[in-house]
């Protein structure tokens, strides 16, 4: 199941692979001030993002957006990568369950490595806040980038994609 925490404790939780301690030196980067990746991020105006290749046939997405209202989230779940999802800036709230949980709404599409799901009643909630960190693995079905409170707020986060080994 997913796993939910700082990069320090996750280092300790994931599985040791080349690809995964790409994510976690990339993801620690992004993190350290003034490092180039971290202003590569803050410099990103809200609703851009980047693709960022790193090694081992890992990469980031770094984006900035505005956080939603749940009505307008989707839960997906991936099958060639694993999702190592770090808030930067700001806050949201990730939804997660299994997929033996949740019906297929739209099957899986391979070239954006997507299967999107219909809606599912007591999924697991996880407030994620700056220096915090998700990593959902294919059998983790999760709705990313929703709203913590009443109203939206600006977030900065990296998306690092781990090819499932």
């Amino acid at each position: 199941m997913a796993l939910f925490g700082t990069l320090a404790t996750l280092r300790t939780q994931a599985p040791r692979t080349p690809a995964i301690a790409a994510a976690f030196d990339y993801a620690e980067d992004v993190l350290r001030a003034g490092s180039p990746a971290q202003a590569r991020l803050r410099a990103l105006g809200a609703g851009a993002t980047e693709k960022i290749e790193l090694a081992h046939g890992a990469f980031a997405i770094e984006q900035a957006y505005e956080t939603k209202p749940r009505a307008e989230g989707f839960f997906e779940s991936h099958r060639k990568y694993i999702d190592l999802q770090l808030v930067v800036e700001g806050d949201e709230v990730m939804e997660v369950v299994d997929a033996s949980r949740i019906a297929v709404r739209e099957p899986y599409n391979a070239d954006r490595d997507l299967v999107i799901y219909g809606d599912a009643a007591g999924a697991s909630v996880l407030r994620v806040s700056s220096g915090l960190a998700a990593i959902f693995f294919p059998a983790d079905v999760h709705m990313p980038t929703l709203r913590s409170g009443a109203s939206g707020g600006l977030v900065r986060k990296t998306v690092v994609k781990i090819p499932v080994a």
